[in-house]
């Protein structure tokens, strides 16, 4: 007898989970495109029995049905998915390895591009935008924001963030040793803090996914934290081949804090640059 099968013939409740959340992912797929089949299925379990229970649904079946024959709900569905979370300058000395130790390398040519890949509502578009303004790199860069998620990059594009918030994303800034005052870049209006349009000037704000796209331009720099975390390995190893084709020669990879590329089959392409702030750098193998 197949040892996932019970004493009275039943697949474990688990088991049965994970195959109508297999089921709905390719439902998703199938029909809107979004590629969620290569997300760590812990986590993607968590997320989707959270939307369950938001939908009224008493089975991720039952969540399926609603998703398939309801296309508005997609939208909704998407957030839980997708997950949302980031501040400015997070992980400050992320921020500061960059200014102290990649920057001096970036300023050596004269033009740049930049991909943050997985955007999220456009957190770390802003920080990175802020350093290289303070950076006197600025005028000389091209960012790329993608995301999957369309309602977060019209967030991102949007530029505005709780007002609440800022007391974090200041003192962020400043261990990431920011050299003005981050109220410098965002006036206040009816409570939130809406970042000067300046900042994005230089911006292309795209839909683009790490599962199903193709590499689009050349960069010098790729930002992509914490979202590796939530693939699982065979995804990790597409997303990270993605950068490797997307990066120059000795162009530099940023990843985030509990990720790593030690065990990619793409690690032979990158030395490490700064190992503590998962910073790489593509190697020069011409």
């Amino acid at each position: 007898m197949d040892a996932e099968v019970n004493a009275g013939g039943h697949v474990p409740a688990g088991r049965t989970d994970e195959i109508e959340i297999r089921l709905l992912l390719e439902a998703v797929f199938q029909k809107y495109h979004y590629d969620f089949r290569g997300y760590a299925m812990a986590s993607i379990k968590r997320r989707l029995n959270q939307a369950k229970e938001k939908f009224g649904c008493t089975t991720i079946s039952a969540l399926q049905d609603r998703v398939l024959h309801e296309p508005e709900l997609m939208s909704e569905l998407l957030p839980f998915l997708t997950v949302q979370v980031s501040e400015l300058f997070r992980d400050p000395q992320y921020f500061r390895t960059l200014r102290e130790k990649v920057i001096p390398h970036l300023l050596t040519y004269p033009s740049l591009k930049v991909w943050i890949a997985g955007c999220s509502t456009g957190e770390e578009l802003y920080s990175m935008a802020i350093l290289f303004r303070e950076e006197g790199l600025e005028q000389r860069t091209l960012f790329y924001a993608t995301d999957i998620n369309p309602d977060a990059l019209k967030k991102a594009e949007a530029g505005i963030y709780s007002l609440d918030r800022m007391k974090l994303f200041t003192e962020n800034h400043r261990l990431s040793g920011g050299k003005s005052s981050l109220s410098d870049y965002y006036r206040t209006a009816y409570g939130a803090a809406v970042f000067d349009k300046s900042l994005r000037k230089n911006c292309v704000f795209s839909d683009h996914s790490l599962a199903t796209d193709a590499v689009f331009a050349e960069t010098h720099l790729c930002s992509c934290r914490n979202v590796l975390i939530y693939f699982d390995r065979d995804l990790q190893d597409r997303a990270i081949g993605l950068f490797k084709s997307s990066l120059i020669r000795k162009g530099f990879l940023g990843l985030g804090a509990k990720e790593t590329l030690r065990f990619s089959h793409h690690s032979e392409a990158f030395s490490d640059f700064a190992r503590d702030e998962r910073i790489y750098q593509k190697r020069d193998l011409s």
